[in-house]
């Protein structure tokens, strides 16, 4: 389950599986999922599109030239922090949105990496005693 080839749609399938899963586990939980249903959809939607937008920016950057790549890529990087906390502040303030699984949502693709490097070792581990 390594992450080398097209690694962008991998990393998105795998955040919304994990998405539907953790709605399921919302249903079996909570007996008014809804505004938690909500938040962890809306802070995943916009984790995937910033997680599209970081590839886009470092797509282009690498094809400028070097005087013009740090203001661009900062520019990009403060954009999608303001996205982040207009985000936030919707769902701190509607109260049809749970605020704490919109939160949850936004660190998806953060979870999903870190999750696939562990599992990666663990694996590497498994097949270097197989080996031996």
């Amino acid at each position: 389950m390594s992450l080398n080839d097209n690694t962008q749609s991998k990393i998105i399938k795998r955040v919304i599986i994990l998405t539907l899963l953790i709605i399921g586990i919302f249903f079996l939980i909570f007996p008014k999922p809804k505004p938690c249903i909500y938040g962890i959809i809306f802070g995943a939607t916009i984790n995937v599109l910033n997680f599209r937008l970081m590839s886009l920016t470092l797509e282009k950057a690498v094809k400028m030239s070097n005087n013009k790549i740090m203001p661009y890529v900062m520019g990009n990087y403060m954009v999608r922090y303001l996205i982040y906390g207009i985000v936030l502040t919707i769902s701190a303030i509607a109260d049809y949105i749970n605020f704490y699984s919109t939160v949850l949502g936004i660190f998806m693709v953060k979870i999903i990496i870190i999750f696939d490097t562990f599992y990666d070792i663990i694996k590497g581990r498994r097949t270097s005693k197989m080996r031996n």
